[in-house]
């Protein structure tokens, strides 16, 4: 029996990895697709000869590693290339997400992703969790974590979804404005799912 499969959604600064370790603490398995990405492409054979013949053999170091700067620079303000790149590693993450989730012994498993729509993984997906928070709340945790500015952090999020339309698709949300219970809506979430 294919398991419930969770996906765990929201813009930059959400909190959405904080969400997703409450659900590993409550017992549900957590695909993470950043992570799941960058060890496909470290790993996969077929990513990687694809990622040299769509870009070139630089893409990897000696070592076989992928060269992460020269990756960045090659789609850096390119929308052309961003596509490219993406139409090669989201193809193989979605592939890998599905094997995972057939194979996890769980029967309410999780994907934390901030492309969801983008990727196509919405099409395997039974329930969506919004994490959502006030946008100023957002921009100080994303400007904290990652040692940013204001200006780059709101330029990242005109590149994202709005939390208007994410509400839309979103089966249950979970405000993460750090004076809700985040454990108490996680728990609410994780029953309502359990008890279909």
């Amino acid at each position: 029996m294919q398991p419930h499969k969770i996906a765990i959604i929201g813009g930059i600064g959400s909190g959405k990895s904080v969400v997703s370790r409450l659900f590993r603490l409550m017992n549900i398995p957590v695909y993470d697709c950043d992570s799941e990405a960058k060890r496909l492409m470290n790993t996969s054979a077929a990513l990687r000869s694809e990622l040299i013949k769509a870009i070139d053999e630089r893409v990897y170091k000696a070592d076989g590693v992928i060269d992460r700067a020269y990756l960045a620079s090659f789609m850096f303000g390119n929308a052309q290339h961003v596509a490219l790149v993406n139409s090669i590693v989201h193809p193989a993450v979605r592939a890998d997400f599905k094997q995972w989730a057939a194979n996890t012994q769980a029967p309410i498993v999780a994907v934390e992703t901030a492309i969801l729509f983008e990727s196509g993984l919405d099409a395997d997906i039974d329930s969506i969790v919004l994490v959502s928070a006030p946008i100023e709340t957002r921009i100080s945790r994303a400007i904290l974590r990652d040692h940013s500015n204001e200006q780059a952090i709101r330029q990242r999020m005109k590149s994202q979804m709005s939390d208007t339309e994410l509400v839309t698709r979103a089966n249950h949300i979970i405000l993460n404005d750090d004076t809700t219970s985040l454990i108490v809506q996680v728990e609410q979430v994780i029953q309502k799912i359990a008890s279909k």
